[in-house]
């Protein structure tokens, strides 16, 4: 983009107050394109727009991106006068900052802006050129015309975002879904795709899973090395994430181990937890979107809250640990949560945040995930295991929590820029 901050774009009438249409504006006179190439710097919209203003020209439509510092800026104007004149006048004009214009007259006039149907966000280390060739191919064939490409990240993984439209069927968005998922598993890359427009940036509220997902690693099998049982209890942990097993029941076989265990060790698992790449940064940044965040976890509350308060959250829902005489009981307190508690959880936040459900996003990495997914506006699925993956919205495979903001549209330069004024800005060099 031009440094100059003119970020210039057309803009909807308010209603009542119906301007003449495109078709209308060039029709009082001859429609003509300019398009300007060349080294992005300081002057060159104003250079370009004070020779337009001296031929009284109209704006129709103005479009412009920067790539690796390359400036491609289009321009539509409806031409009173005489075009060829405006044609020299821009010529010599666009070489005193050093630009390439080509000047189509009698350009057919815009229809409008026409609204994308859906974003597709593009995420791999690395998104090769075969890869993204496929994508398009794959759009193509379904007849989903690409009517926009950004770059939204560099770190920690490559994310590309495509503003498509696609043909205004269901069936056509199942079997957009489908392939694109396909493509994904097979050229070993991440693509998600939503609903483009108001309710892809509506979201407000997201919980997160813990273990696996907010966090490295299961907190019950680290409190299960201190009883010398942790590789029953693994054993256990993975088949109710793949969903072999329910949860409240394998939960009940796995507490039951850490009988006897005394209570100081909650406190040394606490200390020993290790956040999930991204994490801090992901939540810092969805509360300066002004995100309510929480988790939900069929872990344990007195593991999980000393977390929840250092990161600021806005609500925890979580298993409790029976502890007597300074020692586990191997029981938990109160309802387990479980995979219908979880989804019963998220629901409560949002009724409590005053957030519709279609605004709220859930990211987990298990089976007893899936009622929850489910049930928010956005399901993500986080290196999860096949039974979640599924279900989901969008599936993460790369170890990077910070991903889930590029999903949401969030960029990484928006997220950097923030955290430069903050003066938290920093690059952890990658394994």
């Amino acid at each position: 983009m031009s440094r100059e901050g003119d970020n210039v774009s057309t803009s909807e009438p308010e209603p009542g107050n119906h301007g003449p249409s495109v078709a209308a504006q060039a029709a009082a006179g001859t429609t003509v394109l300019i398009t300007v190439t060349g080294p992005d710097r300081p002057g060159v919209t104003s250079v370009l727009l004070a020779a337009l203003a001296r031929n009284g020209v109209s704006l129709l439509d103005v479009e412009q991106v920067v790539i690796r510092g390359r400036l491609t800026l289009g321009v539509l104007v409806s031409c009173p006068g005489d075009p060829e004149g405006l044609q020299d006048e821009l010529e010599d004009a666009m070489v005193t900052v050093g630009m390439q214009v080509e000047v189509e007259i009698d350009a057919e006039p815009s229809a409008g802006a026409r609204l994308s149907t859906h974003a597709i966000v593009v995420l791999g280390s690395p998104v090769t050129a075969r890869a993204f060739s496929v994508i398009a191919r794959k759009l193509a064939e379904q007849d989903v015309n690409i009517d926009a490409i950004r770059g939204v990240a560099d770190y920690p993984v490559t994310g590309l975002e495509l503003t498509v439209t696609a043909p205004a069927t269901e069936s056509a968005e199942t079997r957009l879904r489908t392939t694109l998922a396909e493509v994904a598993a097979k050229q070993n890359i991440d693509i998600a795709v939503e609903r483009a427009g108001l309710a892809r940036r509506a979201k407000r509220l997201i919980v997160f899973d813990v273990d696996s997902t907010l966090i490295q690693g299961e907190v019950i099998e680290m409190l299960a090395a201190h009883a010398g049982v942790e590789d029953e209890v693994r054993k256990v942990t993975e088949a109710a994430m793949r969903g072999e097993l329910d949860f409240a029941e394998s939960l009940r076989q796995r507490v039951a181990t850490l009988s006897g265990l005394q209570e100081s060790v909650i406190d040394e698992v606490a200390e020993a937890i290790t956040l999930t790449p991204g994490a801090r940064t992901t939540i810092r940044t969805l509360r300066r979107l002004g995100f309510r965040c929480g988790v939900v976890s069929g872990g344990f509350r007195q593991v999980i809250e000393p977390l929840a308060h250092e990161l600021e959250l806005d609500f925890v829902q979580a298993n409790t640990l029976e502890v007597v005489g300074g020692r586990l009981t191997g029981k938990v307190i109160g309802e387990i949560v479980d995979r219908p508690a979880k989804a019963v959880a998220l629901r409560r936040f949002a009724a409590e945040a005053g957030v519709p459900m279609e605004q709220t996003v859930a990211v987990g990495d298990g089976a007893n995930d899936i009622d929850m997914l489910n049930a928010a506006g956005l399901g993500i699925a986080f290196n999860a295991k096949p039974a979640l993956r599924e279900i989901a919205d969008a599936a993460l495979s790369h170890p990077y929590l910070d991903a889930v903001l590029f999903i949401l549209g969030v960029t990484r330069d928006e997220v950097e820029a923030a955290d430069a004024r903050d003066g938290l800005l920093r690059r952890v060099p990658l394994n």
